[in-house]
Parts: C-alpha cells; structure tokens; sequence
C-alpha cells in the first residue's frame, strides 16, 4: 500500500501525497473554483446595477442557504433542479432574465458543460461567461443549437439585444475582470 511521503497516510498517488497533505500543498481545487465563481459573480451583480438594473441574487446559495451540504450525494429532479438554479434575476424596463455567471480560463463555453445533471431546466437562461479577457453572453437556446462561446466568437454581453447596454461601462467591468483573473490558474 503506497504511502504519503509527508504524513505516512494512504495515498492515491497525487504526486505521493494523501488528499489531506496534497491539499495542504496545493489548496483544495473546490475551493479555488468557489471563489473564482464567486469573483465573477460579484463582478457581473455589479455591473448589471451599474447599467440600471434591478439584481437579484437567486441561485440556490441565496434562495436555500445551507443545502448545498444537504444536496451532497442526494439524487433526483429536486436537487438536480436546485443545483442548477440561476445565480440572478436581472429586471429593467418590464424585463426580467435569468443570468447564470461562468468562469472559463478558456474563454470557452459550450452545451455539455451547462448540461451536466441532464437538460438545463431553466430554458430562457442568459450565460455570462467571464474570461481572463472578455465578457460574453450566449442563451441557453442558443447553447442547444449547436452555438458556443470560445476565444475568437463576438458574443459580447454589450451586444445582446436583450441588454441593449453601455458597452463602455462594460469594457471598465472587462478591466476589473482581467485585473482579479489575469494570473488564474
């Protein structure tokens, strides 16, 4: 049985480490990924507010804070549901949408990384996709047509004709995005 060179522990051979002593090393991979989706987030809530709109935090942290540990190992529509609720309701000029925030060092976005627990049940959802670069937007039905977001696509938020926003506000939230992910690993 392999063991951790650093505590003797059972290892499963991330670079002969146990979990505990990898993580200690390394930081915990969950952890990093909260975060980075937590900085994209704050960074389009404010954004939205900046282009007048009324934002509502919605996602299952915000709606049912403490289920997330609850859902853990738990199986079904509801909790696949729960998961997948989007993290805002945007609402300008009589307008609601629903706006699901994403992280991607890639600049990449495609169907099978939404579609994860099966078919996305929020169909009219907006994607804001943060990169280390960019921030673009595609619809979920845009998604199951067969369309993506990746590096060199024009899916700018500023062009969406749902928004029809600032696209110079929009370029200094670029800025900020670029300033807090420029060094993401």
């Amino acid at each position: 049985m392999p063991e951790c060179t650093e505590c003797g522990a059972y290892t499963k051979f991330n670079n002969g480490l146990c979990t505990n002593c990898y993580q200690k090393e390394n930081g915990n991979p969950w952890v990093s990924g909260v975060i980075k989706g937590r900085i994209a987030e704050t960074i389009v809530e404010q954004l939205f507010i900046s282009l007048g709109f009324q934002v509502f935090k919605y996602g299952m942290e915000n709606s049912i804070p403490g289920i997330s540990d609850l859902l853990k190992g738990v199986r079904g529509d509801v909790s696949k549901n729960i998961r997948q609720m989007p993290d805002f309701v945007v609402f300008k000029d009589s307008q609601a949408h629903f706006i699901e925030v994403k992280f991607r060092k890639s600049g990449c976005l495609k169907l099978s990384d939404i579609d994860t627990y099966g078919a996305y049940p929020f169909e009219n959802a907006l994607f804001v996709l943060l990169s280390q670069k960019h921030i673009k937007c595609i619809s979920y039905k845009e998604l199951k047509e067969g369309k993506e977001i990746h590096e060199k696509c024009r899916n700018w938020l500023g062009s969406r004709k749902e928004f029809e926003t600032d696209k110079d506000l929009i370029i200094d939230y670029c800025r900020y995005a670029i300033k807090f992910f420029e060094n993401v690993e």
